[in-house]
């Protein structure tokens, strides 16, 4: 049994039967039987659908954010808002799958009704793909990959998360409901065990989200197969406080970048680079931001940093805080689990912060961020760089010009200049090195669904 436990209170919410090898079987021999007749409807009642899937997030959205918060804690806030950007994100894939999937002719020599030489691109869907997603945000990122799945006439093997199932269950519901036959999106139930099993199975595509250490894990188990694999990982994001900014301004837009879902997003930001001439300024205001924030009950409508989602994670930021405290920085504020029912920990800011320490160099994915002064632009793109993840990158400075050159020096797959902890469905996202491989969203997200077949086609 797969044990639903609400992180705010530790208390059980569910208790689920998981799948067993027998069962993802089944399943799996379910999906590749209906992938076809699905991939042949018109695409235009596919799309129907998923309108229809919208519209039933937008009917419910109250009742989702609630699981939502219930079994992850994301701050109710956090929860709706998630919901609340869902019919945008949809609504990008509704108006460019049409376009991203149509044939392309790219030479066409001849006149009259049928040319003398034609040759054309057809997108075809990869077949049955499976979908091992996240729990951070769970609608955000499960639809990055099965909606354009959907879309292109893929059936979907679907696992979301253990501590995001119930989310991921209502998921399922609703796409039923909007149309989508049962056999073409199967949710698969389970913890690690439950993916490995999911893997065996005869698959042409694996999209994964996730810990870099799984993500290998994932790449050696299907590297046999020869399928198409993407791998959306994590991140140790950097930003750059440039000289020329309100160090108050900044902290804020820090904050918010950091402790956002209690710091549990790919992109957050995990390490903040200050120019000297501002460091202790900029210091002093992040400190007094973190000592703001609301820590509390999610439920609750103005908390703003609940309970991390894993209790396994209060220690390894406790191990980081404690590692960069034996090594010189000093710890401005917070730094400990909270004395209280769930898996609470304080928003913590690391001042004189280094990368000899665990928590420059190795993910956190919880609320705590570390502090380095630097003399230059080019420390600091230096020490962007020092790093085996490549997700995303930010710098805050008035002079785009400025911005643009330090960012392209940067290596990540998304650079932001005065904002961050940022996704836009019509933008890819991707990462470098440890971040993963592949691109979700835009329209590389779309054609991530689909392989192309070549037409030569000459007339007898």
């Amino acid at each position: 049994m797969l044990t639903i436990v609400n992180p705010a209170t530790e208390a059980v919410l569910r208790e689920l039967p998981e799948d067993t090898p027998d069962s993802i079987r089944a399943k799996a021999t379910a999906a590749r039987a209906a992938q076809p007749a699905w991939a042949a409807r018109p695409r235009g009642e596919r799309l129907r659908a998923i309108a229809r899937f919208r519209d039933s997030l937008i009917r419910d959205a109250e009742a989702l954010a609630r699981t939502l918060t219930a079994e992850m804690g994301k701050p109710i806030a956090h929860a709706r808002n998630e919901l609340r950007a869902m019919p945008e994100r949809i609504g990008f894939f509704l108006d460019h799958a049409g376009p991203a999937l149509d044939d392309e002719v790219v030479l066409r020599r001849g006149e009259g009704g049928v040319p003398e030489l034609e040759e054309r691109i057809r997108w075809e869907p990869l077949g049955v793909v499976a979908n091992i997603s996240a729990w951070n945000y769970p609608y955000f990122v499960a639809s990055n990959v099965f909606l354009p799945a959907l879309l292109a006439g893929n059936a979907v093997l679907y696992k979301p998360s253990e501590h995001a199932t119930l989310t991921g269950l209502a998921i399922a519901e609703r796409l039923r409901e909007a149309g989508v036959p049962e056999d073409v999106f199967i949710p698969v139930v389970g913890a690690g065990s439950t993916g490995a099993a999911l893997l065996e199975q005869r698959l042409d595509a694996v999209f994964f989200t996730g810990s870099y250490a799984t993500g290998r894990r994932i790449a050696e188990a299907v590297a046999p197969k020869l399928i198409h694999l993407q791998l959306e990982l994590g991140g140790k994001d950097p930003v750059y406080v440039c000289d020329d900014v309100d160090p108050a301004a900044a902290a804020a837009a820090m904050a918010e970048g950091a402790f956002y879902n209690a710091g549990q997003s790919c992109c957050a930001v995990e390490r903040i680079y200050v120019h000297r001439r501002i460091a202790d300024a900029f210091t002093a205001a992040l400190v007094a931001e973190a000592r703001g924030l609301k820590v509390g009950d999610p439920q609750g409508e103005d908390t703003y940093i609940g309970p991390l989602a894993r209790r396994e994670q209060l220690d390894v930021l406790g191990r980081q805080v404690e590692d960069a405290a034996g090594r010189g920085a000093e710890v401005r504020t917070g730094g400990r689990r909270l004395d209280r029912p769930g898996w609470f920990f304080e928003p913590t800011v690391v001042a004189r912060a280094d990368h000899s320490m665990a928590l420059m160099r190795e993910e956190s994915f919880g609320p705590v961020i570390g502090v380095q002064a630097v003399d230059s632009d080019d420390d600091a793109v230096a020490l962007m760089n020092d790093t085996e993840y490549g997700l995303t990158a930010g710098v805050y400075t008035h002079d785009r010009g400025r911005a643009e050159r330090i960012l392209a020096r940067v290596d990540a797959g998304t650079a932001y200049w005065n904002c961050c902890d940022r996704v836009s469905p019509r933008l890819p996202w991707t990462g470098r090195k440890h971040s993963g491989l592949g691109s979700t969203l835009g329209v590389l997200g779309i054609r991530a669904m689909v392989r192309p077949k070549a037409y030569h086609l000459r007339r007898g």
